[in-house]
């Protein structure tokens, strides 16, 4: 695949890095050349000191043969110019990050795939790993349901049940869901059914309609984990 990134910052440096080593075509266009001379120097990629709301910039960078444009720039304002550029130029799959919230409907008018606030998603994952240490790890789905990994502690009122027994004592509400069950000893992970039954150290992955909140974690043994 080739792919234009913009802006080699907190974001862009690990996307650029994930992407050359997934083999794809890389262009980086990065307006500082500290960090432009870092990327070519670290990274088996075309990288292009200029700035990316220059159209002549976009064009030396191949945007007319990208697959896809990927804007990670700390400016809501030149992200979505830029976004605007590679329209023009039809690529197919534009995605930029968005800083400001109140910016959203913008990016969403001219159908930019987005990513909201990354230094608040990251600011919020780290609170939930100190305030929840017993969430492995988590993503939000829409307000309030999310998916998440978590450990089953022995003794914890799950254990040793069944999924159909503990829907039927009322463990389990009817909008959670347990999607997969890594256990030692099997690969891959287990497809849970009605008849599978949960065991201590289980690490399961949840889905709740109403989030990670302590009465559902409770159930999985892990009373003391409970926002302060």
């Amino acid at each position: 695949m080739y792919i234009v990134i913009v802006g080699a910052g907190d974001i862009g440096m690990p996307l650029i890095d994930i992407a050359t080593r997934s083999g794809n075509e890389v262009v980086v266009i990065e307006n500082d050349p500290e960090r432009a001379d870092r990327v070519a120097g670290e990274y088996d990629c075309l990288v292009l000191n200029d700035d990316a709301t220059a159209h002549d910039a976009l064009l030396d960078a191949g945007i007319e043969n990208a697959d896809a444009m990927i804007s990670t720039t700390d400016r809501d304002a030149t992200n979505i110019m830029v976004c605007l550029l590679a329209q023009e130029h039809g690529v197919p799959n534009i995605v930029s990050v968005v800083h400001d919230p109140e910016h959203m409907n913008v990016f969403r008018q001219i159908g930019v795939n987005t990513m909201e606030n990354p230094q608040e998603l990251i600011a919020e994952y780290l609170y939930r790993a100190v305030a929840r240490p017993a969430i492995v790890d988590y993503m939000r789905i829409g307000e309030t349901a999310e998916v998440f990994e978590i450990v089953v502690t022995e003794g914890a009122p799950i254990d040793g049940k069944s999924l159909i027994e503990a829907a039927d004592e009322g463990l389990l509400p009817e909008d959670v869901l347990i999607v997969a069950i890594e256990r030692e000893g099997e690969d891959p992970p287990i497809t849970p059914r009605g008849n599978t039954t949960i065991k201590a150290d289980d690490l399961l992955t949840v889905y709740s309609a109403f989030g990670a909140e302590p009465k559902l974690t409770d159930v999985f043994g892990h009373s003391e984990d409970r926002i302060q």
